[in-house]
């Protein structure tokens, strides 16, 4: 049996849940001992703490020395491990020399492997291992840190798989063509079409979620053909690594070269990001990460496919509800969890400076401030539940941040600070780097606090003058600066229709009236993320333009009955 056929069910339920947009996962998202048992949860903790003070064998190509500094944003203590430092210009011809048989493979071979790997890396044994490893080096809670980065994650990468195959099967392999040209006898061809890479495909994951883009990035770029070298954050590099064991591991059992999997480690003072950016190999780049340096390689990197998926500035406008606790609780819910870590948390929060209408009765700003910030308090004041849903911020620059925020927000005569961040204590590990949400009220006026992005735990209730105007400034955000997801709030259906226009005309998708469910929440196979139109990125997960460009068709043609290349 193939790997194709043995995950055929699997893939053709993904296949079918892409077509048709409803919730399904693939994958175990909770880590709960009542469906695993206890066996497997504590043998995902030693192992991770097995790896600790040591070197991580990954047995790659090029190597040159160790490198590795990652620090754990819980413990405050090095994790201590060393992985591989390569040599680039190694690496890269490592890869190109592997790709060659790997494009010849067919797509049900390479999309089998592709799936065995999904499937490997879901693996409970798997799972547990990397929800420690992203926790200690990307901040998240144990429970986030299993599902968002192991469940959902590969969910976002099965799904890069059905619209790979979806975009190869489109082509056939071969065809009969005949045609007359004005003589007695008609031209009978026989024509053969290829699926050809573009090349080595450079991946650059984030600190935070280095498996929800790198997934699909990875899923897309090696199902059509191309080999993929990846570059994991300074202080993100040991979830990344373990998944690259895994994909190195399921290509040589499968009789592929592993180089077609490989990875770049460095540290934050010798990074070699650049070198692998510019390097004349490098034919696809898939980046997450800061706008500022997303905008740098869709500029400067034009020899390249360049797919982004970087920040913006989310936004919620309320126009009115029908209850008002339950929208504030899923409002504050989205400023808490991850510590606003996300690339879905919301920032910019439009209010009318009159108030919205609850349940048709007029209600007062300042009564809708305390709504929200009432709800963030509830979601604080169980430490234990707090830490799972806030986790701890990534690294110091978050901290700076949201110092640096506080202070201009108190010199600002546009904006006063409503609710102020502090740590809270973590029932599990005192040394934990942790805040609670920054929350500033603002005048419209204040665009230079809020009119940027900012990391963490902050953000803003803005007072326009009325719901259209909140409208207008949330979508004009969008304009200049992006977003990844727009919340509207309001029981007008009119006014529905009037923000859904405007958040669509500005390239950014729209929900409405969220509540009794995470509003961050993009699902697999229902949700596009990322649009494409906004300076938040340029790529979609996913659609088929995340993997039709990847790569290219060849033909050859020849009479038919004569010799040609059969």
């Amino acid at each position: 049996m193939s790997l194709f056929e043995k995950h055929a069910d699997k893939f053709n339920k993904a296949l079918d849940a892409c077509e048709k947009r409803y919730s399904w996962t693939a994958y175990t998202e909770s880590p709960s001992s009542k469906i695993h048992g206890k066996e497997l949860p504590a043998a995902g903790a030693e192992k991770f703490k097995s790896l600790l003070g040591q070197d991580f064998s990954m047995d790659l190509p090029a190597q040159q020395a160790w490198v590795g500094n990652e620090i754990s944003p819980f413990t405050g203590e090095p994790l201590g491990i060393r992985y591989p430092e390569v040599n680039v210009a190694e690496t890269f011809a490592a890869a190109t020399a592997a790709m060659d048989t790997w494009r010849l493979a067919s797509v049900e071979e390479r999309v089998g492997v592709c799936l065995e790997m999904l499937d490997r890396c879901g693996a409970p044994e798997a799972l547990f291992v990397n929800a420690h490893a992203t926790m200690h080096t990307a901040g998240q809670s144990y429970i986030m840190a299993f599902a968002g980065c192991g469940a959902n994650a590969l969910d976002r990468g099965l799904e890069a798989l059905v619209y790979a195959y979806k975009a190869m099967k489109d082509v056939p392999e071969n065809a009969r063509w005949e045609r007359g040209f004005g003589g007695p006898e008609k031209a009978h061809l026989e024509k053969r079409y290829r699926l050809m890479p573009r090349g080595v495909g450079v991946v650059i994951t984030c600190a935070t979620f280095p498996q929800w883009n790198g997934y699909p990035a990875v899923m897309a770029s090696l199902a059509t053909g191309n080999p993929v070298v990846i570059k994991p954050h300074p202080n993100g590099i040991l979830p990344v690594a373990l998944c690259v064991n895994i994909f190195r591991d399921v290509l040589s059992k499968a009789g592929f070269n592993p180089d077609l999997v490989t990875m770049v480690a460095d540290t934050r003072d010798e990074p070699v990001t650049m070198d692998l950016l510019k390097h004349p190999d490098t034919a696809i780049i898939d980046f997450t990460g800061s706008p500022q340096f997303g905008e740098w390689i869709e500029q400067n990197c034009r020899q390249a496919l360049v797919y982004t998926e970087t920040a913006g500035c989310n936004s919620v406008v309320i126009e009115s509800t029908d209850n008002l606790e339950a929208m504030a609780t899923g409002i504050s819910h989205s400023l808490c969890q991850a510590s606003a870590q996300m690339c879905t948390s919301v920032q910019n929060i439009y209010i009318p400076k009159d108030g919205i209408r609850v349940k048709g009765e007029q209600v007062s700003f300042d009564s809708v401030k305390t709504a929200i910030i009432k709800g963030v308090e509830q979601h604080l004041a169980d430490k234990k539940k707090a830490a799972t849903l806030c986790g701890a911020l990534v690294n110091d620059a978050v901290k700076d941040e949201i110092a640096s925020i506080r202070e201009q927000a108190k010199a600002s005569p546009f904006a006063r600070v409503v609710r102020d961040s502090a740590p809270y204590a973590h029932p599990d590990f005192p040394q934990a780097r942790t805040a609670t949400p920054l929350i500033i009220e603002a005048e419209k006026d204040a665009k230079e606090l809020y009119g940027d992005e900012r990391f963490g735990p902050v953000s803003f209730l803005i007072r326009a003058t009325s719901a259209e105007q909140a409208l207008e400034l949330a979508t004009e955000g969008v304009r200049e600066k992006g977003a990844i997801t727009s919340h509207v709030y309001s029981t007008d259906e009119a006014f529905m229709c009037k923000a859904e226009e405007a958040y669509h005309r500005a390239g950014a998708s729209v929900a409405f009236n969220l509540m009794g469910m995470p509003i961050n929440f993009a699902a697999a196979y229902s949700d596009y993320h990322v649009t494409g139109l906004t300076r938040a990125g340029n790529a979609c997960l996913t659609d088929l333009a995340f993997v039709a460009d990847r790569f290219r068709i060849v033909q050859s043609k020849w009479p038919v009955n004569s010799v040609g290349p059969k």
